[in-house]
């Protein structure tokens, strides 16, 4: 357009300067409009991948963790099964003395229990996610609700190392069913990740206005980096075919969901010399 208008110049027009000046500017403004506008489309393009991306990310990051859920499924539910299996038809088949019908027995209960913490959790984490767990908020002695927990791990891990301390009457407002699984999932989750030789700590104590719950293991540590990423719903530090503990993801996000309802607060930090502490504050 401005090369047209300057053709159509005619130098012998009185106005002649004054005109190119303003075809020249036209033409300057139309070039700083163009690349405005390139300049704009470009960044809308530029803010659309980046947000498309992150979305395909998260899309693949969700179905990583779902597959990785549904393998710590399968393979927590076999094995018990299993196990349990073979204790029942070792029982039919061979005449085994009292004592080692009773071994086998505690056996199988202890897996029967696994059955049960991991339908509780899935069942449960459902539920809440879904709104339709009704919360229960009634005066509960979560002393004994702790000392109950703590005593049936230590029954049945007799092999280890277990120091409870817990004063005796302290009351929460809340739900039975989800503190009782907050303690037990802190409870196993120390168990599952420490060595079966190594003190696992429980304590219960009333500290100014509040309750603290502290679980400490001697296991492996947790990373600062981890720490902020093992409250995900199915996030378990390592993968499926490498790590060799059992769990499914779903333990520790149920804590810090039931502490989040119960206005409590969960951290993780380390223990000295080796493993960690949770700490859930109401």
């Amino acid at each position: 357009m401005a090369a047209y208008q300057l053709q159509e110049l005619k130098k012998d027009d009185p106005a002649y300067v004054n005109k190119l000046d303003q075809i020249s500017l036209e033409k300057k403004n139309k070039t700083a409009q163009y690349i405005s506008e390139g300049t704009v489309f470009l960044l809308v393009i530029l803010v659309g991948a980046f947000f498309l991306f992150r979305a395909i990310l998260r899309h693949i990051r969700i179905q990583q963790q779902q597959q990785n859920f549904m393998m710590a499924v399968t393979h927590e539910l076999k094995t018990p099964i299993a196990v349990t299996k073979l204790n029942l038809e070792t029982i039919q088949k061979y005449k085994l003395d009292e004592n080692k019908q009773s071994k086998i027995l505690r056996s199988s209960l202890q897996e029967i229990n696994r059955l049960d913490s991991l339908a509780n959790n899935i069942l449960i984490s459902a539920q809440l996610e879904g709104g339709y767990y009704q919360l229960a908020r009634e005066d509960l002695d979560f002393s004994q609700i702790t000392l109950a927990a703590s005593s049936n791990f230590r029954d049945r891990n007799a092999d280890r190392n277990w120091n409870i301390d817990i004063d005796a009457g302290i009351h929460l407002i809340g739900d039975r069913l989800l503190l009782a699984i907050l303690v037990n999932n802190l409870i196993e989750n120390a168990v599952k990740y420490s060595p079966k030789s190594s003190s696992i700590s429980i304590s219960l104590k009333k500290e100014a206005n509040h309750v603290n719950l502290k679980v400490k293991d001697e296991g492996p540590g947790i990373s600062a980096n981890e720490r902020k990423k093992i409250f995900r719903k199915f996030y378990r530090i390592g993968n499926e075919e490498t790590r060799t503990s059992q769990g499914t993801g779903l333990g520790l996000y149920l804590c810090r969901k039931i502490a989040s309802d119960h206005q409590a607060r969960i951290v993780v930090s380390n223990n000295s010399p080796v493993g960690s502490i949770f700490t859930v504050s109401f």
